[in-house]
């Protein structure tokens, strides 16, 4: 079983660079692959109306719709930044979308995986507009609203979300990484998180076993992605280069 995961692309449109190299990553890597989990903030914004997206988003949901049509089987994560997902993606394409975390059985191990917004529970401020944007009445408000109108607010807030981007990740990615301990005690076998953009993967040993902890860093600055190969994890970085 081969399968790789990636987050954060927090693609804007087609013109983006990072979109075009995602696209030439999709087609290599769907040439040997079984599994794509995609862990959240693949957009850098989302609304759809009717099955109408995006226009700019439009080649990577084509490439995905096909990958899963040439029986690559995706999984898709909603972020803090791309949510209401299924409404789309399920009806429209038959791919899975997860609106939290998840845990899954791969090559016989226990694979928690989860966008990771929520690890922190300290940023309470945070957490309450987690709630708010993804409430019944934000749905239904946004669903009145023009799509156009949408667009244009969510592009200028993307602009805004840049400067935490800026920010320093290190110590987002203690706590993940403490939060990972904790669910090895659990036995999980590997916990894989995105949202923080610093790639990392470390090993720890807990009883008799190796357990590890996966941050997938992002595709907007840093190209990487994790592939799982018959149990085995590699964290990668992608040049452009055959995969």
């Amino acid at each position: 079983m081969r399968a790789v995961f990636f987050s954060d692309a927090h693609l804007r449109g087609a013109d983006d660079e990072g979109c075009g190299l995602l696209l030439s990553f999709l087609r290599e890597a769907s040439r040997n692959l079984d599994h794509l989990f995609i862990v959240g903030d693949l957009f850098d914004f989302w609304f759809s109306k009717g099955g109408v997206v995006y226009p700019g988003f439009q080649p990577v949901i084509d490439e995905l719709a096909a990958m899963q049509g040439r029986g690559v089987k995706i999984h898709l994560f909603e972020g803090n930044h791309d949510f209401y997902l299924a409404h789309y993606f399920t009806r429209c394409h038959g791919i899975e979308v997860f609106t939290d975390e998840t845990l899954l059985r791969l090559d016989g191990k226990q694979i928690y995986i989860a966008h990771g917004d929520l690890v922190d529970e300290t940023d309470r401020g945070y957490r309450l507009l987690r709630r708010v944007l993804r409430s019944r009445f934000f749905f239904g408000l946004q669903r009145l609203l023009p799509l156009s109108l949408l667009w244009r607010f969510a592009r200028l807030s993307s602009d805004a979300s840049k400067e935490y981007l800026a920010k320093p990740q290190e110590g987002l990615a203690t706590k993940m990484e403490a939060f990972a301990l904790e669910k090895f005690e659990e036995g999980i076998d590997a916990v894989i998180l995105g949202h923080c953009h610093l790639p990392a993967i470390r090993t720890h040993t807990v009883g008799a076993g190796q357990r590890h902890f996966v941050l997938l860093g992002d595709w907007l600055n840093h190209r990487s992605y994790l592939v799982m190969d018959s149990g085995v994890f590699d964290l990668c970085y992608y040049v452009g280069k055959p995969f």
